[in-house]
C-alpha cells in the first residue's frame, strides 16, 4: 500500500510554512546519476510529490525509474516535520527496499541538509546494509530543485550515491 498523497484546499499549517517552496510535483529535467562502488553506474528519472492536508507535516512520495529501461527503481514515502520555533527538520521515510529511516537536519533558507538519525530494515534486507544516509535538497536560483544523496554501507564509507535536478510540474 502506498503512502497517500492528497492535494486538498486545506490551509498550510504555519509549522511547515518554511518548507512551502517544496510543495507540488517535481520531475527530473534530465536523468539523474547514481553510482556506488558495489554497483554499476546508472541513470534514472524521478518524480517527487510534496503535499499537505493542513497538519503540521508535509507528506511526500518519490518514484524513480531507470532512465533507459523505464523499470521501477526506488520508492520512498513519508512525512516531513519541523521542530516548532527552530530550523530543525525531520524526514520520516519508508523505502520499498525494506529500509525505514529518520533523517534529521537543518533548513537554511531554501536548502535542507539531512543526515540519518535512526534506521531499521526488514530482517531479510539485501546486503551490504545501508548504515548512513545524508541528503541535501536545494532550490536553485533558476527555480530547479537539486537533490544529492550520499550513503554508507557495512563495507563502504559515506560517499555520493545519487544526484539529480527537478523542475516543478505543478
Amino acid at each position: 500500500m502506498a503512502c497517500p498523497v492528497s492535494h486538498t484546499a486545506a490551509e498550510l499549517n504555519p509549522a511547515v510554512l518554511p518548507l512551502d517552496w517544496l510543495l507540488g510535483t517535481w520531475e527530473s529535467d534530465e536523468p539523474g546519476e547514481g553510482c556506488f562502488p558495489t554497483i554499476n553506474p546508472f541513470r534514472y528519472i524521478e518524480t517527487l510529490y510534496f503535499s499537505h492536508v493542513g497538519q503540521p507535516v508535509i507528506n511526500f512520495m518519490f518514484n524513480a525509474f531507470h532512465a533507459e529501461s523505464k523499470k521501477p527503481l526506488h520508492r520512498e514515502c513519508g512525512f516531513i516535520r519541523v521542530q516548532p520555533g527552530t530550523n530543525r527538520v525531520a524526514f520520516i521515510i519508508a523505502q520499498n527496499s525494506g529500509l525505514v529511516e529518520v533523517e534529521e537536519g537543518e533548513l537554511t533558507g531554501q536548502q535542507l541538509n539531512l543526515q540519518t538519525h535512526s534506521l531499521a530494515r526488514i530482517s531479510f534486507a539485501k546486503e551490504p546494509h545501508v548504515q548512513q544516509i545524508s541528503r541535501v535538497f536545494q532550490l536553485r536560483p533558476d527555480g530547479r530543485l537539486e537533490q544529492t544523496v550520499s550513503m554508507a554501507t557495512d563495507n563502504q564509507p559515506l560517499m555520493q550515491h545519487l544526484h539529480i535536478t527537478y523542475r516543478r510540474s505543478s
